[in-house]
């Protein structure tokens, strides 16, 4: 198949804004040769937010709010190739959409998982054909859909002399074990909450979208009773394969757990929240990665000097790094394997993984929308 350029494109659960990479894949090995980000605009960040949780005419505000996303996509399209990079030379677009619903298994034994987009309107508007929808076969092959990211992950990250662990901290932090050859397979899942939490609190009481550094956490002291009482949520405890969002982890979540701490400090409850993120991903790593030194940072998680420092004290003999050491900027790492999956797609190659999502085997995933 001709065409070795393909463009990542990325908004998580974080919401805080849309990460483009180009990626070309001619050589050995796949080469990122530009990024942008974009922050999303806060009118439509809120009506995303939103529709994370059930409200009055959510088809029709989840229509329009895909449409101002895949313009908003298109935008971040037409400033990553400039005056560089001509449209026809890109072969394809992969664009994850935004997660607003992920119930896996649910209800009917199948479930669902819900990714706003139009990536027909996105086709349209860049010329570049678009392949999106990446999660639903595998759902629909009876796993988790989520995490998408391992196999990627030991595409990039992965060595052949010792275990290594991934650990992706968007909303929602997600971790990849990634076995030496032959050691066995690829694992991977969602830890627990990742930003989600801390940006909310953080938001609301100082009215910035995140804690640059985890500098206000610093601040504070971590509440005991709050986090054990956090840590009692039975997802942290359950064994993969399993995944979340903010479905689960949102703030009506935390305030049902803030009953009986309405005098605390808010910047407790923020380095709560930061020992909550990484005590949760500890315990993961512990509990099924025993075997990894190496744990490598990517997702917006991996700026929070707080948190790196409280999973690096909370994981003694394992070296915390951050997934820049490896050659790939961690606000890229999820935008590139969008651009990998895609590319597996046009090819048809699996992108999933069962021993990670418990399908019933791997999947080629995500449907082709042409310019």
């Amino acid at each position: 198949m001709s065409g070795a350029l393909f463009i990542g494109l990325m908004s998580g659960t974080s919401l805080d804004g849309v990460d483009g990479v180009l990626v070309d894949f001619s050589g050995p090995k796949m080469a990122l040769t530009q990024h942008i980000s974009a922050p999303l605009a806060p009118d439509l960040r809120a009506k995303l937010l939103a529709l994370n949780s059930p409200g009055t005419q959510e088809l029709h505000r989840a229509a329009l709010a895909a449409n101002a996303l895949a313009r908003t996509y298109a935008q971040v399209v037409h400033d990553l190739l400039g005056s560089r990079t001509p449209a026809l030379q890109v072969r394809a677009i992969g664009a994850h959409g935004q997660t607003v619903r992920h119930r896996p298994g649910e209800f009917d034994g199948t479930g669902y998982t819900l990714q706003l987009n139009n990536p027909a309107l996105l086709a349209e508007l860049t010329g570049i054909d678009v392949v999106a929808d990446f999660r639903s076969r595998d759902v629909a092959a009876g796993g988790q859909g989520a995490p998408l990211v391992p196999a990627f992950h030991q595409a990039v990250f992965g060595r052949p002399d010792e275990t290594v662990a991934a650990l992706n901290i968007g909303g929602i932090s997600n971790l990849s074990i990634l076995p030496t050859a032959h050691a066995g397979p690829v694992t991977g899942f969602d830890c627990g909450p990742g930003n989600a939490l801390m940006d909310a609190w953080c938001q609301q009481h100082t009215g910035q979208p995140f804690d640059r550094d985890g500098a206000w956490a610093a601040s504070g002291q971590v509440i005991p009773a709050l986090l054990q009482s956090l840590l009692q949520e039975p997802f942290l405890a359950a064994v993969p394969p399993k995944s979340t969002g903010r479905d689960l982890f949102n703030t009506a979540w935390l305030q049902q757990h803030l009953q009986g701490f309405a005098s605390a400090a808010p910047a407790d409850v923020q380095a709560t929240l930061t020992a909550l993120t990484a005590q949760s991903c500890c315990d993961a790593l512990v509990r099924f990665g025993a075997g990894s030194r190496r744990l490598v940072l990517c997702g917006g998680g991996a700026f929070n000097a707080e948190l790196v420092r409280r999973l690096q004290q909370g994981l003694p003999g394992v070296r915390v790094e951050s997934s820049a050491a490896h050659g790939l900027p961690p606000l890229e790492v999820e935008a590139a394997a969008f651009a990998w999956l895609a590319h597996r797609m046009l090819h048809r190659q699996s992108g999933s993984l069962a021993s990670v999502t418990g399908a019933r085997a791997d999947r080629v995933l995500g449907a082709l929308y042409p310019a």
